[in-house]
Formats: C-alpha cells, structure tokens, sequence
C-alpha cells in the first residue's frame, strides 16, 4: 500500500459544495493499489453515549490516469456541516484508516482527527449561469467575418478577401456584416456569440484599447450594436464581449497623458512606469503586455483605474444587455481586483458569464468569488496532439484528460469553455495537416464532452490558415468554397447534444477502454439512467473493436437513428478515422 500516494485535502477540488444541500468529496491513491474507499463521515457534534456517531459508505472510482486512482461521492449531510476520514483497503485487503491527522490501523477516537467541513454556505456554492452548460459558442474576430457597411470602412480598407492577412491591414469586418449573417450562425446552431474586442483601438485586432466607453467607428456606431445584441437574443443566441482590463494602447488617453507630461502626469500612477522620462524603444520601462510597449500594463490596485474599469464593466452590461465577458490575460490581474468585478457585474445582471483567459491550473480564479470558467486550454492541447497532430498514444490522451476532469470540482467542468483554436493560435484543419477525417472524428470528441464547446469562425467550413495573422482570414462566404459537409456534420453533433440527454454537458464522463495499439478509444456519457457509449477509431485502417460494454445490449445508433442488438459478443466496426455512438435501450 502505497500510502504516500493517498492524496486529500478539506480544499477543492477534494471538497466543495455541490448545491445547497450536498457535498462532493474526491481523493486520489496510486492506480490500482486500492480495491475499495470508503467514506467515513457523520456531523461534529453527534456523540450518543460520549461516542462519534458515523456512517460509512462507498466511493466510486470516477477515473484513472498513469499514476492515479481517483474516488468520488456526493453526500447530503443533515445538518450542513460534517467531519470524516476515509478506509482504503487495498488489492491485499490490507488496511488504513486516512484522516487529517495521518494514517491509522484504527479510527481514532478524538473527532479534531478527521477532515472538516464547518458549515455548507450558500455563499460559498460555485455558482455559474444555467444557460452557459447547455450553450455552443461562435467566436467572431469582427475585423474578418463580413463587411455590411462600406461607409464605416477604416482607411485603405482591402477588398474582401483579396490578400493574405497581415498584422496591420484592414477588410472592414463590422457590426452590418455579422446582422446580415445571423440567420446563418442560427442555421448551425449557434447559442453564444463570442466577439473579440470592438472597443475603439489603433490596431486590427482591437486588442489595444483607445477608449473603452467607445465603439471603434469601423464597425458601426453603438445603435448597431444594440441591434446587433437585439437581434441575436431574438434568435436565442447570447453576446459575450472581449474585455482588455490587464493593459490599454499605447493611444490610451491617460497614457498619451504620461507620455507627455511626465512624472507630473496626474494618470502616472495608472501604470507600472518603473522610472521618467518614459521610454519605449528599444523595450519600455514600464510592465507591458509581455514587453510590447504599445500594450502598457494597468494598475488596476490603483482606485482610479479601478472604478474607471469597474465602470466599463457595468456600463455594457447595463446600456447594452450584453451576456458575458471573456477577459484577457486575465492571470496577470490582481484576485481583489476580480472579486470586485464579480461583484459589480452580478449587481447589474447576475447571470452574466465571467470567463478568463488563463492557460494554466486556474483553481485560484475558481473558487466562486471570481471567474464562472477558463477558456480551456489544457483540453485544447491534448485533443489536438491526440486527434490533429498523432504526437501522444491513446493511453496519454486518456490520462491527461482524466487528470482534467479530476483538477476542478464538477461544477466547474461544465462551464469550462472548450476550445479547438482561436484568433491566438493556428487553425484546426491547418494543425491537422488538411486531413478532414481527422476534423470530423475530433469534433465528435469536441462536442460530447464536459463543458461548453467553442467554433472560431470558419472552421465549420473547412477554413485552414497557420499562426496568427494568417488564423485571422477573411470569412469565406462562397459556397462554391466551402465545406459544406463538414458544417451539415457539426450541425448535426449540436443538434444531438441538445436532443439526446446523455450526449451533452451535464452528464458523467469516463473511459472505458483504452487501446494504443489500435488507437481506439471507448467511453461513456451518462446523466440519470440513460447511457451513451461512444467508439472512436483514431488510426487511417479500418478497425473492429469489441466493445465489452455493449454485450447484448439492445441500442439506437445515435448517427443513424437505427436500433439493434449486440452480441453477446460485441463488435463495432469503424472506417479510418471512424466513430459510432450508442444510446443503451
């Protein structure tokens, strides 16, 4: 028994509130060492006959991973409120009673030696809107997706489409051209519209913000705007804008203010100038987005700064009825400054979704008080280097993805914001090297896991391109040049995950086999009785994998619609790159 390995602390993700009357507990032992973990727990103060009244019940190993076991349970306790310690036997049937105070042949009898959980808060429940777990995101780069309205075009404005794009040049993407193609997001299934920033700034990409309060003029003044949300709630879809709080433009006011007044600039200390005069070139003296001088770092402890953004925030939400914020580089901002945030925006419409850019463990951001999800970069990572790239076997993708699910509580997995690329990195079907199989087999993936799924503009149509700039093309509108397959097969995967309960978001997920040599993967969806199982073949050959799950089962092919009867042998048979999902009758 390996009892370094045993892993648990009264902490999330190892405990939290589930809801208001439950609460989920999670510890971890070394893969395969333990047979059974069970849960003792019982409330503090329940001690008939001066001994600790406890009940014991047992875990459910919810996943594994290379070094890992992982045991879950959901309890109520009566009186919100519980102490409790764990028995793990392991493959010997040896045994070992865990508790905060270490390891024991016996319980112990003093109840300060178990885990606490003092009291079930309402407060402290993460809470994150209801409609974000049921939604599809369409993110728009408003520079590239449509020119409605040529009299808001930027200067020397490019025909639509007729070059490469570049770091400085301009097509006139606007507020028009996204209205006149709503019918077309609602055609696919789109719930969630994610615009990256239309904030008046200097650059295409916007993300240099001028003037927070002002729309940049070649997209459309704020009526079209307006009409731009107006229209999207019509059709169900909700609006989530781009937030660069972290750092402004160089072109910032407060900071052309800097620039030319010096230390006697009454905004000097809205940034992080490490000493005067300022300089910029050949790096700056000052925090910078990265040391981008043009992108020079707030000071958001700083009050000023801090209501002005405060207000920005509110301002949006209240004008506008927008229905999120996504915040960039959202790490590098101080927690306090979030926690406010939080605050403000809830105030003004509290089921607004808060999503943070951040690419690494966001536990801290994620504990209720700050962020409703991250943009998930972990998942995006291991699906394209399992599913694009070939570069990782079956068995590591399994066990970095069960690492994920078992990194955050529950509730915060299904509000994750999934993402395949974006306007930061390079094109899905470019990362796959044009292999359209592949896409199709990853976006099956995509869309029946844990969290809400994210299409960046194009993708839906086979659009390709490399690193940013070349990520950030002009919205291909002829149909002539589309993949229209492709869209009509991601059309048809929303409509599943609306329509087929287990198939979406909140539902369990967990592996069931695992096969390098063939590179197949099964796993299992589940949400109250119904169960789907899904069969992915990630090789070019055709493959016939035997599913043990499925053993005389009676099933309706989720593609198909059609029923039948497994063996008592089960057999799936997949085409390169292939994939089947099965609803359990």
């Amino acid at each position: 028994m390996l009892l370094e390995a045993i892993k648990h602390r009264s902490v999330n993700p190892y405990v939290y509130g589930k809801n208001e009357n439950e609460i989920s507990i999670m510890i971890e032992t070394s893969r395969n060492d333990m047979k059974t973990v069970e849960l003792l727990f019982g409330d503090p103060y329940d001690f008939p006959k001066d001994k600790w009244k406890y009940t014991t019940k047992q875990l459910i190993k919810t996943g594994e991973s290379k070094l890992k076991d992982y045991w879950k349970l959901t309890i109520p306790p009566k009186y919100r409120r519980l102490r409790y310690g764990f028995r793990c036997i392991d493959q010997d049937n040896q045994e070992v009673i865990v508790t905060e105070k270490g390891y024991h042949d016996e319980m112990p009898d003093d109840i300060q030696s178990y885990f606490c959980f003092p009291y079930l808060h309402k407060t402290d429940i993460f809470q994150a809107p209801e409609w974000v777990k049921d939604t599809v995101w369409y993110q728009i780069f408003p520079e590239r997706f449509a020119n409605g309205d040529s009299s808001t075009n930027p200067d020397k404005v490019l025909p639509w489409g007729s070059t490469s794009p570049k770091q400085d040049n301009f097509f006139g993407g606007d507020f028009k051209g996204i209205i006149n193609h709503l019918d077309y997001l609602q055609k696919l299934g789109i719930s969630g519209l994610y615009l990256c920033p239309i904030f008046k700034a200097h650059s295409n990409h916007k993300y240099d913000t001028i003037d927070y309060m002002e729309i940049d003029p070649q997209f459309g003044d704020k009526e079209t705007f307006r009409e731009l949300v107006k229209q999207c709630h019509q059709r169900g879809i909700r609006v989530m804008l781009d937030a660069v709080f972290n750092h402004s433009g160089f072109y910032f006011e407060p900071f052309q203010d800097v620039l030319a007044k010096g230390e006697k600039s009454q905004y000097k200390d809205w940034f992080h100038i490490w000493d005067f005069p300022v300089q910029t070139n050949p790096l700056p003296n000052y925090d910078a987005f990265g040391f981008v001088s043009n992108m020079p770092k707030l000071n958001t402890e700083n009050p000023d700064v801090k209501d002005y953004l405060l207000e920005v925030a509110r301002y949006w939400i209240e004008e506008f009825d927008i229905d999120g914020w996504r915040l960039d580089v959202a790490n590098e901002i101080d927690h306090d400054f979030w926690r406010d945030f939080r605050r403000v925006v809830k105030a003004v419409k509290s089921d607004t979704y808060i999503l943070g850019e951040v690419w690494h463990d966001s536990m801290p951001w994620l504990q209720g008080d700050q962020f409703d999800a991250v943009m998930n970069y972990p998942f995006t990572t291991s699906v394209i280097d399992f599913f694009a790239k070939d570069e990782i076997s079956t068995s590591q993708f399994a066990n970095q993805i069960t690492d994920l699910l078992h990194m955050y509580p529950d509730t915060v997995n299904e509000t994750a914001f999934n993402l395949l690329d974006s306007h930061d990195t390079a094109r899905i079907l470019t990362l796959a090297n044009e292999e359209k199989e592949r896409i199709r087999l990853l976006y099956v993936f995509h869309f029946s896991f844990i969290g809400t799924p994210c299409i960046y503009y194009g993708d839906e149509i086979g659009m390709s391109g490399g690193e940013e700039p070349s990520c950030r093309a002009c919205m291909e509108w002829d149909e002539s040049k589309q993949y229209q397959e492709l869209f009509q097969f991601i059309q048809q995967l929303i409509k599943m995950r609306t329509e087929i309960t287990a198939f979406g978001n909140q539902s369990t997920f967990r592996f069931l086999q695992i096969d390098d040599q063939e590179k197949a993967i099964v796993y299992e969806k589940q949400k109250n009785h119904q169960k789907v199982v899904f069969v992915l073949n990630n090789h070019k050959n055709a493959k016939t994998i035997a599913v043990e799950t499925l053993n005389g089962k009676d099933v309706k092919e989720c593609f198909s619609g059609q029923r039948r009867t497994f063996d008592a042998k089960a057999t799936v048979k997949l085409a390169p790159f292939g994939f089947a999902c099965f609803q359990i009758l």
